[in-house]
């Protein structure tokens, strides 16, 4: 058990679980019927997950096992265990175990034992309940017995075998190898293996933060928290002599909040005296012994990183939203007090790794944002466990004046647990204890109205009175933290510049207390802003003072230079920051480099520091940066024109957002798609991509995700010929100012705009924004800038001007290194001598452009080009059809161009040769433009001349 509460005895009644005991008896029906089949129950520690299994073996018409984790988790100890239950021999264990080792599943071996058993049940019926292995034997032991096997072996009246119920509890404390051979047999369907599996129901129990396997047909319930009734009748059981006090009762079910486990380690700690009203309850009575008792065993367990982030959420919970930080966030505890964690200067800082692992497995909830516990009751006792690293101040005066302790929080609190908050704590409290500040501090205004409150029975009311001093007394440090973690949080799936103002908060409170987590603070907090569109808030996060450390403080320099248009001077500086970080082994450091090539407007090197990190990332597991280094992988593979691989990369990067619940990552990641799509010319592609970008980027502030998005739909509407739409949706994201688009991505749409505005007569507005655009080119921040201008201007020019500025294009891209944007200006200068008359001088920068967006995977772009080129006269159906040969096709598009000519459509190709029907209609085209047809009518007759030429040379 991952809990401290014993198991029920055999055909006690438990309370409130109706619904749990019905999937049991279905359970139970499908295994007497011969189908077996799996049954998974998840709950958190001491809600009674070991009861409920113990009733279901107790209540089973046919045989029930009870297995156990065992005390260690080596490879295949659980499986052992398994098999010490089933077996009837030892030997018979160990031939079970070797054949499962062997054949990867439990499915034969389970067979094999359960058929032993029945034989040997048939010679001795009451096999199955010697040497005390009978279910009282089993219940008295609780869970020290490893396995215990309980019922009656045998056969059925009607000669089937008996059915069996394999009771497996604490599944999140099994080793690896047999959770994993345990998965295989419960998929295995059934009749498969070489001995008819007989019909056995597994009951399958683990903590709430296991993750079951996937099992077809399996059926999953949740234990809860007791009703108020339930949680009566069960004080009833646990203590029927003497009688609990009604005052007892209530504060009783009031601090335990109908959790089954608390209760029961509650009651075992209460004298008599004090249950029946003599003595006093302790205040509170749920105190951290009773949470350690019940909660020790899955906090033991976790690694000290995750404890600590725990225990820092537990604290943020604690103090409340509103008053954690804050204006007066510097004079709350004297002398700075003691911070929630031992800080040996620099080196040390919170691990912020963890965190996405906890929310992943269920121990912490993120709403909004926001942090918190499902379990109140566990942030409690992560508290706790902390405890003893928090030194307090001694105090020189006791203090005997009863006063309230921590009240019991609310059941399944999302954010902040209960009415913690409004408690005045105990010197001895752990709320005290925790800000380590000195007792007397506290205020002691409440104490009559709680002597009040107790005379009149009604103790456990007066927890929730009088203002919050655990709030005042939590030390700058711990304050800072708790702010850190709660950026965090908001960074990864909240509101950004709520993340923003959190984190710089924390930077202000751990400046000079913890000098590099106040830096890793203040640089998310520019990436919250940045991710905003608020240059304002970058250059606030980025005046990070004397904290930030010298071998950053050159990328803080040089971006605020950047921002604040002192270019010379950014150049320079981070410059030194791409040579120096972009050789460092730190993933944090190469991110911060790749940020800084692409500020200079180097992609190429962008792209190879981004790719750095990520695998620095990955090979130090860094699950919690990973997304965020494929983020910045996929646009900065973006920005230098590599779009196959910014698609790959992104794809990768929106799953492991998903994954981590990193939900703005995962709407930039979107929204790249979306963009990737637009060149692709997959129309619903685009729109799918940037609805879920912008669906999240609106509420959440992310001016960056919302403008790429936009951008995207944009350039897809240009690419359907809807060049008044597109220049309608472009304006906002080039205009200048607050309502603008985000500020590092305006002058990048503008070449776009200024496209789409000419060819929709939106001219005066086009070269307003090529004029601004052209001042923007000069300062050399952008590659691809000048020759994008070019071509701008060619396309905003008079008469012979734009031959002029096409020229000039296409020869500033030839030193630029992005290919993509060189086809669409050669697409361009096809497309103008097209419309000059000049059919003959079209065909060359058509031909290259199509050529171009092919080797790219544009598809909309290619066809584009294609069509332009069809109109130059350049790809006749006739003749180049006639003369075209197999071998200048790929042979993937030959035999795509075989069964199209056979009739078959583009899904039904897709089926014959495992493709997609998007790649089978990317191939199609490219047959249509080497072959020089338009369309798949023309492709029976070029297959059918292709045979008899072949024919032709066999006979010859």
């Amino acid at each position: 058990m991952s809990g401290a509460t014993q198991a029920a005895a055999p055909g006690a009644r438990l309370y409130d679980r109706a619904a749990e005991l019905a999937a049991v008896a279905r359970l139970s029906a499908r295994a007497a019927a011969g189908s077996g089949g799996v049954l998974f129950v998840t709950g958190s520690p001491g809600e009674g997950r070991t009861s409920l299994l113990a009733r279901a073996a107790h209540d089973f018409p046919g045989t029930a096992y009870r297995v156990a984790a065992p005390g260690h988790r080596g490879p295949w100890s659980a499986a052992r265990a398994l098999f010490t239950a089933l077996a009837p021999t030892p030997a018979a264990g160990r031939r079970a175990l070797r054949r499962a080792r062997d054949e990867g599943g439990f499915g034969p071996a389970v067979a094999a034992l359960v058929a032993e058993a029945e034989a040997e049940a048939e010679a001795e019926p009451a096999a199955a309940l010697r040497d005390g292995t009978g279910a009282e034997a089993a219940l008295r032991d609780g869970t020290d017995a490893a396995a215990t096997r309980l019922g009656a072996a045998g056969r059925s009246p009607a000669g089937r075998p008996r059915p069996v119920l394999i009771c497996v509890d604490d599944l999140h404390l099994w080793d690896a190898h047999s959770r994993a051979a345990l998965a295989a047999t419960w998929r295995e369907a059934p009749g498969t293996g070489s001995r008819r599996p007989p019909p056995v129901g597994w009951l399958v129990s683990a903590a709430r933060h296991h993750r079951f396997p996937g099992v077809p047909g399996a059926e999953t319930v949740r234990l809860g928290r007791l009703t108020t009734a339930g949680a009566r009748a069960l004080l009833g059981d646990l203590c029927p002599a003497p009688a609990p006090t009604p005052p007892v009762v209530d504060r009783l079910l009031d601090e335990a909040a109908g959790h089954p486990g608390v209760l029961a380690a509650v009651v075992r700690r209460l004298s008599a005296a004090q249950l029946t009203g003599i003595a006093p309850l302790p205040r509170p009575a749920v105190d951290d012994d009773v949470l350690a008792e019940v909660y020790g065993g899955l906090l033991d367990r976790l690694p000290s990183a995750s404890r600590r982030l725990l225990a820092t959420v537990a604290v943020l919970a604690l103090a409340g939203r509103t008053e954690v930080g804050g204006a007066s966030a510097g004079t709350h505890g004297r002398g700075g007090g003691a911070g929630a964690f031992p800080t040996g200067g620099r080196g040390a800082r919170t691990s912020v790794d963890p965190l996405e692992g906890l929310v992943a497995d269920g121990l912490l909830c993120r709403r909004d944002g926001v942090l918190g516990f499902h379990d109140a009751f566990l942030g409690r006792a992560a508290l706790a466990s902390a405890r003893p690293t928090w030194p307090t101040r001694p105090r020189e005066t006791p203090d005997t004046t009863p006063r309230a302790g921590n009240a019991a929080a609310p059941e399944a609190a999302p954010v902040v647990p209960g009415a913690v908050t409004s408690t005045a704590p105990a010197p001895d409290s752990p709320a005290l204890a925790t800000a380590g500040a000195a007792p007397e501090t506290v205020p002691t205004a409440t104490s009559s109205a709680s002597r009040t409150a107790l005379a009149r029975g009604a103790g456990h009311r007066a927890d929730r009175l009088g203002p919050s001093a655990a709030v005042r007394s939590l030390s700058p440090l711990v304050r800072g933290r708790a702010q850190l973690v709660r950026g965090l949080a908001a960074l990864a799936g909240g509101p950004v510049m709520d993340a923003h103002e959190a984190l710089l908060q924390a930077a202000e409170l751990l400046r000079g207390r913890a000098p590099v987590e106040a830096s890793d603070a203040r640089f998310l907090a520019m990436e919250a802003a940045w991710a905003g569109g608020d240059v304002a808030g970058c250059l606030a996060a980025l005046d990070g003072g004397e904290e930030v450390p010298g071998a950053e403080r050159d990328f803080a320099e040089g971006l605020s230079a950047a921002l604040t248009v002192r270019l010379d001077e950014a150049r320079t500086t981070l410059a030194r920051v791409v040579a120096r970080d972009g050789a460092a082994d730190d993933a944090r450091l190469l991110l911060r480099a790749g940020s800084a090539a692409l500020v200079l407007g180097d992609t190429a090197a962008a792209a190879r520091v981004h790719a750095r990190a990520l695998a620095r990332a990955r090979a130090e597991r860094r699950t919690a940066l990973l997304p965020r280094a494929l983020e910045q992988l996929a646009y900065a593979e973006l920005r230098a024109g590599r779009h196959s691989r910014a698609e790959r990369t992104a794809r990768e990067g929106l799953r492991a957002a998903e994954a981590t619940g990193q939900h703005n990552v995962a709407a930039h990641q979107h929204a790249v798609l979306a963009l990737v799509a637009s060149v692709s010319g997959d129309g619903s592609a685009v729109s799918e991509h940037a609805g879920r970008a912008l669906a999240t980027a609106g509420p959440h502030g992310l001016v960056q995700a919302a403008t790429l998005a936009e951008w995207a739909l944009a350039r897809a509407d240009l690419g359907r010929g809807l060049a008044a739409q597109a220049a309608a949706r472009l304006v906002p994201l080039v205009r200048p100012g607050p309502r603008g688009g985000h500020f590092a991505l305006r002058m990048l749409a503008v070449p776009c705009f200024v496209e789409a505005a000419v060819a929709a007569g939106r001219t005066a507005e086009a070269r307003e924004a090529a004029d601004e655009y052209g001042a923007w080119a000069a300062l050399g921040v952008d590659g691809p800038a000048p020759a994008q201008l070019a071509r701008c201007r060619a396309l905003l020019s008079d008469g012979e001007g734009p031959g002029y500025w096409f020229g000039e294009a296409v020869r500033r891209h030839d030193g630029c290194g992005n290919d993509f944007e060189r086809a669409r200006t050669l697409l361009a200068y096809g497309t103008w001598l097209r419309r000059r008359r000049r059919p003959g001088a079209a065909r060359g920068p058509l031909r290259d452009a199509l050529v171009t967006f092919e080797r790219a995977a544009a598809g909309g772009w290619a066809e584009h080009a294609r069509s332009e080129l069809r109109a130059t006269g350049g790809a006749s159906a006739g003749a180049s059809a006639d003369a075209a040969a197999p071998r200048e096709l790929t042979p993937q598009q030959q035999r795509i161009a075989r069964l199209v000519a056979r009739g078959a459509t583009n899904q039904e190709v897709a089926d014959h040769l495992s493709l997609s029907p998007r790649t089978v209609d990317h191939h199609l085209r490219g047959v249509f433009a080497r072959l020089g047809i338009r369309s798949r009518v023309e492709l029976p007759g070029v297959v059918g001349r292709w045979d008899a030429e072949r024919e032709a040379r066999v006979e010859r």
